[in-house]
């Protein structure tokens, strides 16, 4: 893997390229993916056009072949604070890969392909970080992954080969069926995109802010610039304050109650930065136990951001800007509205239509021709209030008394139990796998009639089988007969596992290469037990007994069939000795290990049955020497309890960590077992 090829995606950016497919990588030109672009800019122009981004916006052009990337439409949005920006694009991108099913995206961030992240439960094991590269695709609206060759199909490649663009373009095109993701997959990325395209009006907040009549009339034509002035404002530095201390351009004096749209994330960051204006600005709060004085907060920090965009234009534009219309994209932009009802049936000339075009105007220069246009936002908003209608306060003033009602935000609180609420739906299928495979041990109130209480009766039985102990038994067991690797352990999320099959001919193979000698002719059985106290213990997991991937298992065959004729002969009897000195050894330990702390640290019963789990298994163990006791009782071997000892050492690792996060929480929330707060004082 050479780790130099793969692009460098700046923090917080996330870049996107559209592949045309053709069978013959004919007709890919510069002509036709640019007419492509510019029918998709149209198409989905009413979802963009409302669209209040966080840094940038949504933009496609051409880009020719360049270092083995085949030539594209595709370019990059830096989305900051604002994660929904990245997952509005993902979206945008499933549905311009269903509109235009000839074409393939793909997309990644800093952290690579993210879409794998949101989807790391249902992967397939072979697929990790190295081995996916130009692998993953958008395509018909469905997640595709190039699959690796197998018996049953030849299609993909091997996962140590690292395809190219046009060669992994090339198989998604001639086999779109086979390279489609498992449903699993898709499922998992359909949730995370869940609520698209309502979402883009849920996500906004409207709010009542006192500002500047220059601003009001700024953002009534232009509402996305308020994004530019809250990021100006939460990035500020004293030199951008200096500007700020006598207002030249938005003065205090002609502010108006207006009510502004912000995105949820625009709305958070402007409220909760704390800010006392300098004294010579004029902006002056009421006290705190005012009705308005949110709306006179929120209109002080939005009015500075924009004087802080203004200051930062050095040396203005005095020639104006060339007519939109003088730009021959822009007919043919305009023509493909039109046919797309973006205007809705409005009149010509109507307040509404008015306001389309304006919209209409400024996406085709940011998004279709923002090359050509190079204003920043503090010469955009310069330019705007120098060409638009003069202010008229008292006009304002009126329309004080229409303004829509305030939005909720209340979403700005969040309980503990709300974020365990948002941790589960998050990890939801883990956690609910997981608790379908535990057992009640209280019984509970059933609950018949109406769906709610139904829902209650569900929600009770979630808890006790979070709470219950056997739960946390069952699920240690199952996690250590979970198969693991060199790379980590895996968590049995679905609680699913195949039969456990044991083969006593490959455990004497591997014990005869381990320990040098010959087991092949012995009963596995004859070997005994392995004491529990001397913290010896071998795990056997699988369905089949693989070969063990030490380098000291690697042994010539040459070299097994010279040491079994040398040791043919002495078989019987070496094996014979070396068994009683097993046993030897591992009584002798247990007989030192007995009077020490490490075998006092067991617990041990007199039941056969132990009251967590019936069917529990019990190793015998040479019980500790206790109090009162004959020498008898200190020889006797007694049962171990192996649940009580582990749900014992686990209780006792929660309390240490006192609430805090610790590895005892983490692995039982990560097999969906939720353990209430420590309550007992002692």
């Amino acid at each position: 893997m050479d780790f130099l090829q793969r692009t460098v995606v700046v923090e917080d950016m996330v870049q996107y390229k559209l592949f045309l497919l053709q069978p013959d990588g004919s007709d890919v030109t510069e002509e036709r993916l640019t007419h492509l672009a510019e029918e998709i800019l149209v198409k989905f122009a009413p979802l963009l056009v409302q669209y209040i981004w966080q840094n940038q916006p949504f933009n496609l052009t051409y880009h020719s072949e360049k270092g083995g990337v085949p030539a594209h439409i595709g370019g990059s949005t830096q989305f900051g604070e604002n994660v929904e920006d990245e997952w509005f694009i993902v979206y945008l991108l499933l549905q311009i890969t269903e509109a235009f099913p000839e074409l393939a995206a793909r997309v990644e961030d800093n952290d690579g392909e993210f879409l794998l992240i949101e989807a790391a439960d249902y992967l397939p094991k072979w697929l990790n970080p190295d081995s996916s590269q130009n692998r993953v695709f958008l395509h018909r609206g469905e997640v595709h992954i190039l699959p690796c060759p197998s018996k049953f199909s030849t299609v993909g490649f091997s996962k140590d080969v690292v395809p190219s663009l046009s060669q992994a373009l090339a198989e998604l095109c001639s086999h779109p069926h086979v390279c489609q993701a498992s449903p699993k997959i898709c499922s998992a990325l359909k949730k995370r995109l869940k609520g698209y395209p309502e979402k883009i009006k849920t996500g906004l907040h409207q709010a009542h802010c006192f500002i500047p009549a220059g601003i009001a009339m700024v953002l009534a034509q232009r509402p996305q610039l308020v994004a530019h002035a809250v990021s100006a404002f939460y990035l500020r530095d004293p030199v951008d304050l200096q500007a700020c201390r006598s207002f030249k351009i938005f003065s205090p004096e002609t502010r108006v109650l207006t009510s502004v749209t912000f995105t949820r994330c625009l709305y958070a960051q402007l409220l909760q930065q704390q800010f006392t204006s300098d004294r010579r600005s004029g902006f002056t709060l009421p006290p705190h136990s005012h009705p308005q004085y949110r709306a006179h907060e929120l209109g002080m920090k939005l009015a500075h951001g924009f004087e802080i965009l203004c200051s930062r234009v050095r040396l203005p534009s005095s020639e104006p800007d060339a007519p939109i219309s003088c730009n021959p994209q822009w007919k043919r932009f305009l023509e493909s509205l039109k046919k797309n009802d973006y205007f809705q049936g409005e009149l010509e000339g109507s307040t509404r239509y008015r306001e389309l075009m304006r919209s209409a105007e400024h996406f085709f220069k940011q998004s279709v021709a923002f090359e050509s246009s190079a204003l920043s936002p503090g010469e955009e908003i310069l330019l705007l209030m120098q060409n638009g209608h003069p202010l008229n306060l008292e006009e304002l003033k009126e329309r004080e008394q229409q303004l829509p009602q305030e939005d909720d935000d209340s979403w700005l609180e969040i309980t503990a139990q709300d974020l365990d609420h948002l941790l589960q739906e998050r990890t939801g299928g883990r956690a609910d796998a997981a608790s379908q495979n535990c057992s009640l041990t209280q019984p509970t109130q059933q609950l018949e009639g109406t769906e709610e209480r139904k829902g209650e009766m569900e929600h009770i039985k979630n808890e006790e089988c979070g709470y219950s102990l056997i739960a946390v038994s069952q699920g240690m067991k199952k996690f250590l007969d979970t198969m693991s690797s060199h790379e980590g352990a895996e968590v049995p999320w679905d609680g699913s596992r195949q039969s456990f099959n044991f083969d006593p001919n490959s455990m004497a193979s591997a014990l005869e290469r381990l320990l040098g000698m010959q087991y092949g002719k012995y009963d596995i059985h004859n070997l005994g037990y392995i004491s529990t106290s001397s913290c010896c213990s071998i795990f056997f997991t699988g369905n089949e007994m693989e070969e063990l991937d030490s380098d000291d298992l690697d042994d010539d065959d040459e070299s097994d069939k010279e040491r079994e004729e040398e040791t043919s002969g002495d078989t019987e009897q070496n094996g014979t000795e070396t068994l009683n000195d097993l046993r030897s050894y591992m009584d002798q330990m247990d007989e030192e290990l007995m009077s020490t702390k490490i075998g006092q640290s067991f617990t041990v019963t007199n039941s056969k049955k132990t009251d967590l789990d019936n069917s529990s298994p019990h190793l015998p163990v040479n019980s500790p020497p206790t109090q009162g006791g004959s020498e008898q009782n200190e020889e006797e071997i007694r049962p171990l309890d192996l649940d009580v000892n582990l749900v014992t050492n686990l209780l006792e690792s929660l309390s240490c960590q006192a609430g805090l996060a610790g590895p005892a929480s983490n692995l039982l929330q990560s097999l969906g077992i939720n353990l209430p707060a420590n309550s007992d004082p002692s």
